[in-house]
């Protein structure tokens, strides 16, 4: 058994900073979506495949901020190219740099389906405008959804606070069955705008799918059949399936992409690119703008990351560690004999817990996730992790071990 972590700054800070902040810290990041007081709350700082939290706790981290850190922390290249940015040039402007046309021109190069792009902030940003810019084109209102899309109000999945008329012609669909989207595709013919789909299926707190042969090709037919827009939402496998995204890896390409995450190894961007036909309707008829949009700052990042994946063919050697990693963690899975799945490699590993009547899964999961952060492997209960270039073969190595002795530990539950 581990010894359980010292965590007094962090659990210190909890308090002084619930009296200033709401729950302290935001949404996904609070004490009850990991293992509360197993895990700490506030980091310090990070190099490389490793963070440190602020009682001096290092961990190997496998939840890469939620899936921006795709090269390592404080990656020298990228970092040093916003600075020059922001101390010759400057990166917030009444008009726009000419990074952001040099970044769109790089884009088209890369992914399959863009034509054109258009730049904001963050994923939610990047599927509402997506949204907006289907049903500008169509003159068409529902939507078909399959998957996390963000937290506006046509697709949170935490109702409080938004009327029902917000999002009631949005229709979700199941992941992996083509009769259950037809089937909606039928009933609602005459005013579906778009379907919006994670091309790799990652539900909250469920197990990563990848799509089952034919299944997005079904889907990609299926948008052409009821004359509605596709669009794959590709912000966490964009730049990480492959420098185009799930749609290059697949063969399936949609009519519009989201993309963010990877893009810039952390700094806050994301876009949504396009046929020219579509996305045209952001000349005049739908409106986009925001004061920070167009900052250069992540564009700048966003062209060295880009620059240095394919340089190094980063995400092929992710790729190659993900497989060997995954293979190696499946193995211990089913010589375990407990009730738990692997999913996700090579690109999102996960390990879950198959629910029971009981409830046993619950004392599994946390006790599972509890021995992990203590050998200091940072994961998340109910969020699959990613693999970075800069984690090591030796870093993989440790965590299968911890792995192993984790699941060891669980045997005695049972």
């Amino acid at each position: 058994m581990a010894d359980k972590l010292k965590l007094d700054k962090s659990m210190a800070l909890f308090e002084e900073s619930q009296k200033v902040v709401p729950g302290g810290v935001a949404g996904i990041r609070r004490p009850y979506n990991f293992v509360p007081g197993e895990y700490p709350i506030f980091f310090d700082h990070g190099k490389g495949g490793h963070i440190t939290d602020v009682d001096g706790n290092e961990y190997i981290d496998y939840l890469c901020a939620y899936g921006p850190i795709i090269l390592g922390y404080r990656e020298e290249e990228v970092d040093n190219a916003v600075i020059e940015q922001i101390r010759n040039k400057g990166i917030c402007f009444s008009l726009t740099q000419p990074v952001q046309t040099q970044l769109a021109q790089k884009l088209t190069e890369i992914i399959p389906c863009c034509d054109m792009a258009a730049f904001v902030k963050t994923g939610s940003d990047a599927t509402t405008i997506a949204i907006r810019v289907a049903r500008a084109y169509t003159n068409k209102v529902k939507i078909a959804r399959c998957g996390y899309h963000g937290w506006h109000d046509w697709c949170v999945e935490v109702k409080t606070g938004i009327p029902e008329k917000l999002y009631e012609d949005i229709l979700e669909f199941h992941y992996n069955d083509l009769d259950n989207l037809e089937d909606i595709l039928k009933a609602n013919a005459n005013d579906m705008a778009a379907i919006i789909i994670t091309p790799v299926g990652h539900p909250l707190g469920n197990p990563v799918e990848m799509p089952k042969p034919g299944y997005l090709e079904g889907v990609r037919q299926l948008a052409d059949k009821y004359g509605c827009v596709l669009i794959f939402d590709e912000i966490r496998s964009g730049f990480r399936c492959s420098l185009g995204g799930a749609q290059e890896y697949f063969g399936v390409t949609p009519d519009l992409a989201t993309i963010g995450k990877a893009m810039a190894n952390g700094y806050a961007i994301a876009a949504l690119v396009g046929k020219k036909e579509i996305m045209n309707v952001l000349t005049k008829d739908v409106f986009l703008s925001s004061t920070f949009f167009p900052n250069s700052d992540a564009q700048v990042a966003a062209l060295k990351t880009i620059e240095i994946l394919e340089r190094d063919k980063v995400l092929e050697v992710i790729a190659e560690k993900g497989k060997k990693f995954g293979a190696e963690v499946q193995k211990l899975v089913e010589e375990s004999a407990l009730p738990i799945q692997f999913t996700g490699a090579p690109w999102m590993p996960y390990i879950t817990f198959n629910r029971d009547p009981e409830g046993l899964y619950k004392k599994l999961r946390n006790e599972f996730y509890t021995q992990l952060i203590r050998r200091r492997v940072f994961l998340q209960p109910y969020h699959h992790g990613y693999i970075c270039y800069r984690h090591t073969d030796e870093d993989l190595a440790y965590t299968v071990q911890t792995i192993k002795e984790s699941l060891d530990e669980l045997k005695k539950l049972v």
